[in-house]
């Protein structure tokens, strides 16, 4: 039997131009430029306008655009006129911030110089090898990570040698290379395989002493007892005083345990910060500028003028000059699209920060951080009206330039807990302050989880063991019994 139901639903759904939108709004500045890029690439109509091209473009104006939709249309319905402009300045530059070529400096500044990998590849130059083994030693060097260490089996080496560099050698000889040849390049450790091996490759090359020989016995024989600062057993193992011990490990603690990190420049270019926002403190208020790279000024290409230009202006049109229109009209369209997400990103990043700025106003105008106030996602999508998911995708990729630094935006908010008080305070400022007690501790008899929560209950703050623990595993501090010091 064939039977009619009813059913109402509701439903939102994101148009295009939203998800557009919300994407761009998560980009920090950086991700930005070359998202604007792709799109200048991707559409001919769009253009960026530099300072040289002030006179001559005819530039199109979105106040003065009509959509027409994406309907199926004849190419007499188009008016032109529509999309052509004579103004010098579109209103939505006009509607933008105003920024000068010098506000910011413009220049980013990047590495040069020689890679880690490649000055070990030099120091090659200096042994006498032959042609088989010089391009295992280059393979081996290529091998070792940013921290200099070889982390892959020599079985596998010899496999990848005889695959990808037609090499047949075996295990003996890429080892021998490894030990005779890489692992006596500058700085002394390269070419580890592990820790213990780097750190006895270190202490092998100094002047032997009581102390370092017993550091290299330690390393060698005990290695899990140092790693776990089982420093009792240690002294009873090896039957030497405390102050022996004590040598010992100082020895140790010089010892460079990323020996790749020591040179200058790695074959990593690291990333450069870029601010999104300003706060400076002008007159004693603040001030809050975006990034002016968040504020390109974007018109219509003067080849996409002309072509219209010209459709406008011939008296019999063409089948190819009615479609090379209507593909036109489909570019126009995205371009619109895409400037007022540009303009809206920019509305909605300058009102969301702005918001942030005066929630944490204490803050940014002393740099102290026991003024941050304790603050959630909801507290500024409450305040801007706007939804929780708007507030996180700009808070979490985005930094802001201050007088203190430049600071990670999300780094602003925190969860509030009561103290003895009554009062809300923010979790931030209790992991400042068990930072304090962990730093101040006694390193002969640091402090235990239960010992770090009754020092937060005399400080005001009482909070379970548990929370002591999350908040100093957040903080990246070890228990009690690896931060003991001899």
């Amino acid at each position: 039997m064939l039977k009619q139901n009813f059913q109402l639903k509701l439903l939102h759904k994101l148009s295009p131009q939203q998800i557009q939108l919300m994407k761009l709004i998560q980009l920090p500045t950086q991700a930005f430029e070359q998202k604007l890029k792709q799109e200048i690439e991707e559409n001919p109509a769009l253009d960026i306008e530099r300072d040289s091209d002030h006179d001559h473009d005819d530039d199109f104006n979105d106040d003065d655009y009509d959509d027409l939709g994406n309907e199926s249309i004849e190419t007499d319905e188009i008016n032109i006129d529509e999309y052509l402009s004579d103004d010098e300045i579109p209103q939505y530059k006009l509607q933008a911030n105003n920024y000068s070529a010098d506000d910011e400096e413009s220049q980013i500044p990047y590495a040069g110089g020689v890679s880690f990998h490649q000055n070990l590849k030099s120091q090659l130059n200096t042994f006498s090898l032959n042609d088989q083994k010089l391009t295992i030693a280059e393979f081996l060097v290529g091998s070792l990570d940013d921290s200099g260490y070889l982390r892959r089996e020599i079985l596998d080496l010899v496999d990848d040698l005889a695959f990808t560099q037609n090499i047949y050698t075996d295990e003996n000889e890429v080892e021998d290379i490894l030990v005779t040849i890489i692992q006596t390049m500058d700085p002394i450790g390269v070419g580890a395989r592990d820790l213990n091996e780097c750190l006895t490759l270190q202490l092998e090359n100094k002047p032997k002493t009581k102390s370092i020989s017993l550091a290299i016995e330690i390393l060698n024989k005990s290695f899990d007892h140092f790693v776990k600062k089982h420093y009792k057993k240690l002294i009873a193992k090896y039957n030497i005083s405390e102050g022996d011990l004590r040598d010992a490990i100082s020895e140790i603690e010089k010892l460079n345990p990323k020996p790749g990190g020591t040179y200058t420049v790695t074959s990593k270019i690291t990333d450069q910060i870029v601010p999104d926002f300003t706060i400076q403190i002008v007159d004693g208020n603040l001030d809050l500028n975006l990034n002016s790279r968040n504020a390109p000024e974007l018109n219509v290409s003067r080849e996409y003028n002309n072509m219209l230009k010209g459709y406008q202006e011939s008296k019999e049109k063409s089948k190819s000059q009615k479609d090379a229109v209507l593909f036109i009209k489909q570019k126009l369209d995205a371009a619109k699209w895409f400037i007022d997400a540009i303009k809206q990103r920019q509305q909605t990043l300058l009102l969301t920060m702005n918001s942030i700025m005066e929630y944490q106003k204490d803050y940014f105008m002393t740099g102290d951080e026991r003024k941050l106030k304790p603050m959630i996602l909801k507290d500024i999508a409450d305040h801007i009206e706007m939804d929780i998911s708007t507030v996180s995708r700009v808070a979490n990729s985005k930094y802001v330039a201050t007088p203190y630094g430049t600071k990670l935006i999300k780094d602003f908010f925190s969860e509030s807990m009561k103290n003895d008080q009554g009062e809300d305070v923010s979790t931030k400022e209790i992991k400042n302050i068990l930072k304090n007690v962990v730093s101040d501790e006694d390193k002969r008899k640091p402090l235990t989880d239960d010992k770090l929560m009754q020092k937060l209950k005399d400080e005001g703050y009482i909070i379970a063991r548990r929370t002591v623990a999350k908040y100093r595993e957040q903080l990246d501090i070890p228990v009690a019994r690896l931060r003991k010091e001899i």
